[in-house]
């Protein structure tokens, strides 16, 4: 026998269907090959020429080295920037058993309660402890991330405003939020006809009638504490509503927003167990009051009973959701960061109440000492209250930039000012150190002695701010502390669910896709998942080559020409597309173009979503089919021939066909000068055979975790 030398692996060998189950599904229906399949279902003038020019494909052996050399060309600093990311430790029975267990991160949304138990009981223990936190009535089981989260918060308490102000449209924004959530807010309200005032609270004249809003942030986004209980009390009394970006780690030591009076809270999760990611993907949290309810956004957890009279869980108000109310609805967030809401829920269970205390107690005490210590180099900071941020200015910043970088540290800097925020995975030698790193730069030398110091102090939270009352009191965050209590809850709750780990789920192309085990591993990388996203761009070199790799693989899929890696769903992926149409409308002069034309059959998300980008909604008839009736949509485009924006399409179909007309229909939309956006949530069935450029589509968003590995994680994350 002769030297087999060149045997390779191949991917595809370990994870498409055998070819007796091929030949089996192709006779079932009746077509000789899958060449004949494509040949029937795709239409000729639509095929592209030739095949797509991507790299050859590699095993998962080399899949693995190459994401490993990628992942070294990242530098990993220590970040203390903040700004609402932060180091956290997950712990290793909530890494192994929840992040890294496909038992958990291949589930899909639970449309189907019964066998989604586990995950709606971790999702409603996800809802109790955000209510618990942050006072409130009622919480949703996530939304995607801070920003968006915040201008939720707007679009609901727009949509709730009393009836002295249903003229109002001017919403006030805190120069004390994150800049991000600064950004997300002036993009969002503009869309709508909001107008967006940023600036000091202090000095807000509240009786403006045009006001309806206010939204504040607590800790400040530089680290200082306010009690807002007086603002808020004062904008009850104009009927300005009040919404707080907050931060759970703080609100077990802190007096929570609810308790102030606010009307909705919002923040991130991601502290509580979830590795910063370079930004993402993180559990945002959405609290408010019982009465608004039905204008929550996102996904809400209800308790309920079965067929037998039994407890059982569900989601509950889905006639306030997008899939129903459609243009109405106030949200077009169709899912939630489910996966990374569980491991949030987890962490709080596996510490309890206790535990998280413990844990900010510890981080407070090292900012505490860390403002002592400056205070002995002659530095101020600037706030007497903090919980973890302190800033200070300092007379030559560079110099301390360069000796942190030195360090390997990552401070905030804004002009003279540095920011540097603690958690929990900050030491009493990392708080040594950056005091040693500053010393230098400002030319003095620290020789206090930070455990003799530690001792004579005490906690710096004013007593007006103290949190009194008690939180996560339920049973479940209070027994499951060890590992083997906390491992056999975990798996009796995978154990009530179904995912890919026991069957198929087809029930579209959220489900009908791979999540192998290798595409996964990367995630639990520290070059990978350790990077702040406001890193300097020096550090985050692998995440540049891996970033402009994909998108030149993607621009050759699609056939388009650029690609943006920022929204956080399929639904944030239509309301930047359909921006990016407004935008193009405007620059060429003809912003009257406000006109979405959508099918009969789309999904909920399209008509949600245009509305929210200040589209009117028209809708496009469907035959007897289910296909768009195109003499509709000729009488259609004529009649709004002069407001036409687009045409929003989702191919293949709804219902999963490759409608045989689409390049006459994407013409006909040209020619009333509208733009094709086609929603990719169906890119599973085009990905080689067309694209996206071939039907003649515009824009369009890919669900990357429909297509392209990222799991749905029981109802996200996604992008």
């Amino acid at each position: 026998m002769k030297l087999n030398v060149q045997y390779q692996e191949k991917f595809e060998s370990r994870h498409n269907a055998s070819a007796p189950d091929v030949h089996e599904m192709l006779k079932t229906i009746g077509v000789s090959s899958l060449d004949d399949l494509i040949a029937q279902a795709l239409p000729e003038a639509i095929r592209l020429p030739k095949p797509l020019t991507l790299p050859a494909a590699q095993s998962e052996q080399e899949l693995l080295e190459s994401l490993r050399a990628i992942a070294q060309k990242n530098r990993i600093f220590k970040s203390y920037i903040g700004m609402g990311y932060y180091n956290t430790f997950t712990p290793p029975v909530i890494l192994r058993n929840i992040l890294e267990n496909p038992g958990w991160y291949t589930a899909y949304t639970p449309y189907q309660a019964e066998i989604a138990q586990g995950r709606l009981e971790m999702l409603l223990n996800f809802q109790t402890m955000v209510a618990d936190l942050t006072g409130m009535e009622i919480a949703n089981a996530s939304l995607l991330d801070e920003a968006t989260a915040a201008a939720e918060a707007v679009h609901l308490l727009y949509a709730v405003r009393p009836a002295t102000k249903q003229n109002s449209r001017l919403c006030f924004a805190s120069e004390l939020l994150h800049p991000q959530t600064l950004d997300v807010l002036r993009t969002r309200t503009e869309s709508l006809g909001l107008e967006l005032i940023v600036g000091n609270h202090r000095t807000l004249e509240l009786h403006q009638p045009q006001l309806f809003a206010a939204v504040l942030q607590y800790p400040a986004t530089d680290g200082r504490l306010e009690d807002y209980t007086d603002f808020i009390a004062a904008a009850h009394a104009q009927g300005v509503s009040v919404a707080v970006g907050s931060d759970l780690l703080a609100l077990t030591l802190l007096k929570p927003p609810g308790e102030m009076g606010a009307d909705v809270v919002f923040g991130s999760a991601q502290r509580f167990g979830t590795p910063m990611g370079y930004g993402g993907p993180h559990a945002a949290f959405f609290a408010t009051r019982e009465s608004f309810k039905r204008h929550l956004p996102g996904r809400l957890i209800g308790v309920s009973i079965d067929a037998n009279g039994k407890r059982a869980l569900r989601m509950a108000l889905q006639t306030r959701e997008q899939h129903i109310r459609r243009e109405k609805a106030t949200s077009n967030i169709c899912t939630a960061q489910v996966l990374l809401a569980v491991v949030a829920a987890a962490y709080a269970i596996y510490h309890g109440p206790k535990g998280l205390k413990a844990i900010a107690e510890r981080t407070h005490g090292l900012a505490r000492l860390l403002a002592e210590g400056l205070n002995t180099l002659g530095l101020h900071v600037h706030h007497e209250h903090f919980f973890d941020t302190l800033t200070f200015d300092v007379p030559n910043p560079s110099a301390v930039r360069k000796a942190a970088e030195r360090a390997k540290m990552n401070f905030r800097y804004d002009n003279q000012r540095i920011g540097i925020s603690l958690d929990e995975t900050t030491t009493l030698a990392d708080v040594e150190k950056i005091l040693q790193v500053i010393s230098t730069a400002v030319g003095k030398e620290f020789r206090a002695d930070l455990k003799a110091m530690a001792e004579s102090l005490e906690l710096n939270l004013p007593a007006s701010l103290l949190r009194t009352s008690p939180f996560l009191t339920h049973p479940v965050f209070n027994s499951y502390h060890s590992e083997h209590e906390m491992l056999r809850y975990l798996k009796k709750l995978e154990n009530k669910d179904v995912s890919l780990v026991h069957s198929m789920i087809p029930l579209g192309s959220c489900t009908m896709k791979l999540n192998a085990a290798a595409e996964m591993i990367p995630i639990t990388w520290p070059e990978f998942n350790a990077l702040h996203p406001f890193a300097p761009a020096q550090q985050a070199k692998g995440y540049e080559l891996l970033l402009k790799r994909l998108q030149e693989w993607l621009c050759e899929i699609t056939g388009f020409s650029a690609v943006s890696f920022q929204p956080n769903s399929g639904a944030q992926g239509e309301y930047t597309g359909l921006m990016v149409i407004r935008a193009y409308h405007r620059s060429c002069g003809q912003a009257a173009r406000n006109v979405a034309l959508i099918p009969q059959s789309a999904h909920g998300t399209n008509p949600a979503s245009a509305a929210m980008a200040g589209m009117q909604v028209v809708v496009v008839q469907c035959d007897e089919h289910g296909n768009i009736d195109i003499n509709d949509l000729v009488a259609k485009a004529e009649r709004y021939a002069s407001s036409l924006a687009c045409l929003m399409v989702t191919y293949p179909s709804t219902h999963g066909v490759f409608e045989e007309h689409i390049k006459e229909i994407c013409e006909i939309v040209h020619r009333f000068g509208g733009q094709v956006y086609m929603d990719g949530a169906n890119m599973n069935a085009q990905v080689g055979l067309t694209s996206p450029a071939a039907i003649g589509a515009d824009v369009c968003h890919l669900n990357l975790h429909k297509t392209f590995c990222i799991p749905h994680g029981g109802g996200g994350p996604g992008m």
